[in-house]
């Protein structure tokens, strides 16, 4: 999200002598992405950034794929997957191609004995169930339910939670995320005709600054492996920043449907953009307003891109026998639409509080294993008419 934003003490110019009320240097880095092209953000750290002081065990953490050319609709009961204790142990990638992994989690424990830093991906955490506070070496972000959290890759992270009952949709991203063109003005701005505004966008708070040395142990993930890394300084010993390239979070609640006399498209309801998919988020909202509209969505094919939709909350009226954390995978090649009965039972229907994250992806995804063992084999055969 293209906002100017800045914390904590930095500079009068960039590239220039910056000390402390003692004498000490602080260190600059540039924090940025596409080479020098894309957004970018300039760090002031206490200590140097680049104070490795061991590199230890690393290991795969590629998802393992049980179906790879996948023709076949599935449903995936979400909140199967097992709670565990840690952040990273819990999240478990059930769909998967060259541009994202969709994952699920179900933490209980607060990241208090490790930082985390994705350099793959970034990353879009959906808050299901669960709250606390986003840490980062660039401030704080405090999320509760229905919260976005999107983590820009490479940056340095903790998740702590207020208890151990939290459920997590997320999406890692090989490409950058950002908010839809259409939305913004050459400038950067969000228009009027956009279903949210820079007011939604909740951006860093509350820097925090360690000036500590010591053994700080670092998980990072790079080209599917996660290695161990001790950094011979706190991480979050940034005294101050400014630019454009930071986490933010922006609640599903505060996104406002765009709804028309007849049915509209799913893409009216798009919230971020990739260069390999789009997110977009369903919320409560008055149903099609012409005397003869049918509310349920038309059946349709995905010829160019798979349908995955994660259900949150409400009645889904277009589903039968969908529950709270499924989620549907509608693969390219097939039509698919409305359960029998869901056409007919929408039809004079006001109103939908039906909440729900859809992905569409533009190429193929692939069933992991760990999406078999929650995977309802039998969902295709729900268009079948009695």
């Amino acid at each position: 999200m293209p906002i100017y934003h800045k914390l904590g003490k930095i500079p009068h110019k960039r590239h220039t002598v910056f000390q402390s009320e003692k004498g000490d240097h602080y260190y600059e880095q540039l924090f940025g992405t596409i080479g020098f092209a894309g957004m970018s953000s300039l760090l002031y750290h206490t200590h140097r950034p680049t104070m490795v002081r061991e590199i230890g065990k690393r290991y795969s953490v590629k998802p393992e794929v049980a179906v790879a050319n996948n023709i076949q609709s599935y449903r995936l009961k979400g909140f199967q997957v097992q709670p565990e204790a840690d952040f990273l142990n819990s999240r478990k990638i059930v769909l998967t191609n060259s541009d994202l992994n969709i994952a699920l989690a179900a933490p209980q424990q607060s990241m208090t004995d490790y930082f985390y830093k994705n350099t793959d991906s970034d990353e879009m955490i959906f808050v299901h169930e669960g709250s606390g506070t986003l840490k980062t070496l660039l401030g704080n972000i405090e999320f509760s339910y229905g919260d976005y959290l999107i983590i820009p890759r490479g940056m340095i992270y903790q998740m702590h939670f207020n208890d151990e009952n939290n459920r997590l949709f997320i999406v890692e991203s090989a490409q950058p995320m950002y908010t839809p063109k259409r939305y913004r003005n050459h400038f950067g701005q969000l228009l009027e005709h956009s279903p949210f505004c820079e007011r939604d966008i909740r951006r860093p708070e509350n820097l925090e600054t360690h000036d500590e040395k010591g053994d700080f142990l670092m998980k990072v993930r790079k080209a599917d492996e996660l290695i161990e890394m001790v950094y011979a300084s706190h991480p979050f010993d940034v005294v101050g920043w400014d630019g454009y390239n930071y986490p933010y979070a922006f609640s599903i609640h505060d996104f406002e449907p765009i709804t028309g006399r007849v049915h509209q498209p799913p893409p009216v309801h798009q919230t971020f953009e990739s260069d390999g998919f789009v997110v977009c988020s369903f919320c409560p909202r008055l149903y099609d307003y012409h005397p003869q509209a049918i509310p349920a969505p038309y059946n349709h094919s995905n010829i160019d891109s798979d349908e995955v939709l994660y259900y949150v909350d409400g009645d889904f009226m277009s589903r039968n026998d969908i529950e709270r954390g499924h989620i549907s995978l509608h693969p390219a090649g097939i039509p698919h639409g409305p359960h029998p009965g869901a056409m007919e039972r929408s039809i004079g229907k006001t109103e939908t509080e039906e909440l729900a994250v859809m992905v569409d992806t533009f190429k193929p995804l692939m069933v992991t294993k760990e999406a078999m063992n929650i995977a309802d084999q039998s969902y295709y055969k729900s268009w079948l008419e009695d």
